[in-house]
């Protein structure tokens, strides 16, 4: 049998991100941020391309950035209260690494896998941070692909994009668990 580590299946089996707009300051400082980045980048990357970097959003960033939504929702037409919930998202923050895809020439790695290990980027970041008792959550929006946003708010190259906004703060309360899929309806087995 395997030895197995019942801490961090324990963790897995329970984690829950915690909703944005309920984190507040302090947000990890530098020293702390530095350990999360790190776990994240042990992230499965076929071919070692590191198709992903981190920008990290400390304030004012974030508030120029969400004046920057307000802006961008407004010429693309966006309704009302979803332009000031976008805003509010990054405005709000204590503090936001935005994860970025930037995929890599390859003839051997195609770029969807390139994507997916940015996805899984995001999801390592999110679990470091909760497991290290940090509030965490991952959003994207339509400026995670907003051409412009990304252009004039985080100096993005044309085939980058963002594959998730990890917010971190301190949880200021426990959000219920919410229902979890059936594995019944969502695993087939095949044995021949």
């Amino acid at each position: 049998m395997p030895e197995r580590n019942d801490a961090a299946l324990e963790f897995l089996l329970t984690r829950r991100s915690r909703p944005a707009k309920t984190l507040t300051a302090p947000a990890p400082d530098r020293a702390a941020l530095e350990v999360l980045l790190t776990a994240a980048a042990r992230t499965p990357d076929h071919g070692k391309l590191e198709p992903w970097r981190f920008i990290v959003l400390e304030q004012p960033a974030l508030v120029r950035l969400g004046a920057l939504a307000r802006v961008r929702g407004a010429a693309r037409g966006e309704a009302e209260e979803k332009i000031d919930k976008i805003g509010a998202m990054f405005e709000t923050a204590p503090m936001s690494v935005a994860v970025v895809a930037s995929p890599v020439a390859s003839d051997k790695i195609p770029e969807i896998e390139q994507v997916l290990s940015s996805g899984a980027v995001c999801l390592a970041l999110l679990n470091a941070a909760l497991a290290s008792g940090w509030g965490a959550n991952w959003l994207t929006g339509w400026t995670a692909m907003d051409r412009p946003f990304l252009d004039e708010g985080l100096g993005l190259a044309a085939h980058e994009f963002v594959a998730g906004f990890i917010h971190l703060g301190t949880e200021t309360s426990t959000p219920p668990d919410r229902p979890r899929p059936d594995l019944g309806a969502k695993t087939s087995w095949v044995a021949a």
